[in-house]
């Protein structure tokens, strides 16, 4: 068994199929073949049913997956970690994201994180908490960045806290609720709710307000811009950060909603971005960077929105 093989079996895995696997690492089909007869030799075990007309892994074959992903991802950071020992004048980043870090906080640190690192290639994955979370068990991703209380109190995980971000119900502007003014949560019920999966710390208040059983969205989805282009383009009702609606409010393109019975500070109703990381594990230098351009953003981003919900001070006219 080597890397090579291992490195084999994954793409199988992520393909699903021979033919795509070998065609994407640049294989012949026929050697790629002969590489996982091999593993499977050395192993002892088969790791497809070939007796099955759809792909599918043994119970063995997925167990060897898991211990591939985890080997292949240590090789990657050794590799990673060596060449960063000296400075971060190469090796590779990859980590995890939530939809709304996504829209503004990741891109903003990612783009000083590159200025000043240029040589590091990076990638960051999208996705909800319960795949960040796969993910970054799995070695794929050294950090992810989202709400972090799914997290806290876990002793698998290393929780670095960012600042907490309202959410907000918003709408196109031409929106049957956008002239309605202010609203009790009800008003919800006539019209189908678009967003990504809502904690249920958050989805238990919103359902006590509306006096029902549970809330849940009528269409979920892990992307931002879906969810945007949806709304516009319907009656649906979406629900985001802020931070991710602010530019849209100020073109008027979207109307954010307000509700009489929904307290606008709670924090309950608020996000709580966090770095998470496995416990016990030392971010490579690359990882380290970017953690700290996150952090920085982060602090930059809440200053301007302190800013921006402060009242306006006119100087007293001085006295002729």
């Amino acid at each position: 068994m080597d890397l090579r093989q291992l490195r084999h079996l994954v793409a199988l895995a992520d393909y699903r199929s021979f033919v795509r696997a070998a065609e994407a690492i640049n294989l012949s089909q026929p050697a790629f073949s002969r590489s996982i007869q091999t593993l499977e030799r050395d192993l002892d075990c088969a790791l497809v049913e070939r007796s099955s007309r759809e792909f599918r892994l043994t119970g063995q074959g997925q167990l060897v997956l898991q211990h591939a992903r985890r080997l292949l991802a240590g090789s990657q950071a050794l590799h990673n970690e060596l060449m960063q020992f000296n400075g971060l004048t190469g090796g590779e980043l990859h980590f995890g994201c939530g939809p709304y870090p996504a829209q503004l906080l990741v891109p903003e640190a990612l783009a000083e994180f590159i200025s000043a690192h240029p040589a590091i290639r990076t990638r960051f994955d999208q996705g909800d908490w319960e795949q960040l979370a796969v993910w970054l068990k799995e070695q794929q991703i050294e950090f992810l960045v989202a709400d972090a209380r799914y997290f806290t109190g876990d002793p698998q995980y290393q929780v670095q806290l960012l600042s907490p971000r309202r959410g907000r119900f918003f709408c196109r502007a031409g929106h049957p609720l956008a002239r309605a003014g202010d609203l009790p949560l009800r008003a919800l019920l006539d019209y189908p709710v678009v967003g990504t999966r809502i904690p249920p710390m958050i989805r238990k208040i919103l359902a006590d307000v509306m006096g029902e059983a549970d809330f849940e969205t009528r269409v979920e989805c892990a992307q931002f811009d879906a969810i945007r282009r949806v709304v516009m383009r319907s009656d649906a009702v979406g629900i985001a950060t802020m931070e991710a609606l602010s530019e849209l409010a100020r073109k008027g393109e979207i109307s954010l909603l307000t509700f009489t019975d929904i307290p606008r500070d709670d924090p309950g109703l608020q996000l709580h971005y966090g770095v998470v990381s496995r416990a016990g594990h030392t971010l490579t230098p690359a990882a380290q960077a970017m953690v700290q351009a996150i952090v920085t953003v982060d602090r930059r981003l809440l200053a301007m929105e302190v800013l921006s919900r402060a009242p306006v001070c006119w100087p007293t006219p001085p006295q002729i």
